[in-house]
């Protein structure tokens, strides 16, 4: 990072006066490039113990999920995108849960309303009318459930703020790795093969009878902040991993990873903060490291509540 003198980090004064200013180098993790849609770019370093690693392995080769449990900020999404990265699987399919989110949306979307318009549509124009496999997406579940040589990554991203029952709709899938499109497996014999989008870029695959059905089950990294506990019967079915909060040696390792051997000579009185105002769950791993990055470049940290602004609790009233 290029460095600059207390006096003229401020790029924003709050003056009204307009001036044109050259931005300083992002942090690594927030600098996005113009790769090519859906290629996988080079994940932030990851850290993990033999003994976590190990439990990973596990699940790759029992072919299970694996619940990774921990509190913010200690690297169980990253997870997905390391293994991913480490064992060249591509880009990581990504399904971020919410409390509305619904089994068949992470599987495939059929947009009747979109064909119905096109179909009332296409009397006044030429040419025929365009095929149903146009108005499917497969979703990250579905897509991660094609047939393919080598498995995809699949990451679905805080199962704890889903519907109650949302865990129990996925062993089914998760048991018979395939799912049926009604919508296609209707068609006519001679409309039984459709190509249909997926959760790629740019991507389709061609389906018969409306069936997905995986050759390799994928990886799939199920992250929870332990919010709700899970039915037994899912749990029965993962391989479970639990994250804890880093210590002060661990610290100084990922700050090295992230920002270079140079960046602990000013990280070390920022470390033993971060490890005073830390109680579980209430600071993220990230926002140490925000804090050293703003550090090397000469920001004054003791400013009035500047660090409390970046070593904020996560937890409780704001």
């Amino acid at each position: 990072m290029t460095g600059t003198d207390n006096g003229d980090w401020r790029l924003f004064r709050g003056d009204g006066a307009v001036r044109r200013v050259g931005f300083p180098e992002a942090p690594p993790w927030r600098t996005f490039t113009d790769e090519e849609p859906g290629r996988p770019s080079a994940p932030r370093p990851y850290l993990i113990s033999p003994r976590h690693s190990d439990v990973v392995n596990a699940a790759l080769h029992l072919r299970r999920p694996l619940l990774v449990t921990g509190h913010p900020g200690t690297g169980k999404s990253s997870l997905a995108q390391a293994v991913a990265h480490e064992l060249d699987l591509g880009r990581v399919l990504r399904w971020p849960v919410n409390s509305r989110s619904a089994l068949q949306d992470a599987l495939y979307r059929y947009d009747a309303i979109g064909r119905l318009r096109e179909a009332n549509l296409r009397p006044d124009r030429e040419g025929t009318e365009p095929d149903i496999g146009s108005f499917v997406r497969l979703g990250p579940l579905g897509t991660a459930l094609v047939a393919a040589d080598r498995p995809r990554v699949l990451l679905v991203d805080e199962l704890d703020k889903g519907d109650v029952d949302l865990p129990n709709d996925l062993l089914t899938v998760f048991e018979e790795g395939e799912f049926e499109i009604p919508e296609l497996a209707r068609l006519p014999e001679e409309q039984a093969r459709v190509e249909v989008l997926t959760d790629d870029p740019g991507g389709t695959v061609e389906l018969h009878r409306g069936r997905v059905r995986c050759r390799e089950f994928p990886v799939v990294v199920i992250t929870s902040n332990g919010e709700r506990d899970f039915p037994p019967a899912f749990l029965r079915r993962c391989v479970r991993l639990d994250l804890p909060d880093p210590d002060e040696a661990q610290l100084r390792d990922i700050v090295a990873a992230h920002l270079g051997e140079d960046a602990l000579a000013r990280a070390d009185g920022l470390i033993q903060a971060f490890l005073n105002r830390r109680a579980p769950g209430e600071l993220a791993t990230d926002q140490l490291l925000n804090a050293v990055f703003l550090r090397m470049g000469g920001v004054d940290l003791d400013a009035e509540g500047l660090l409390d602004a970046v070593l904020h609790r996560l937890g409780g009233a704001v």
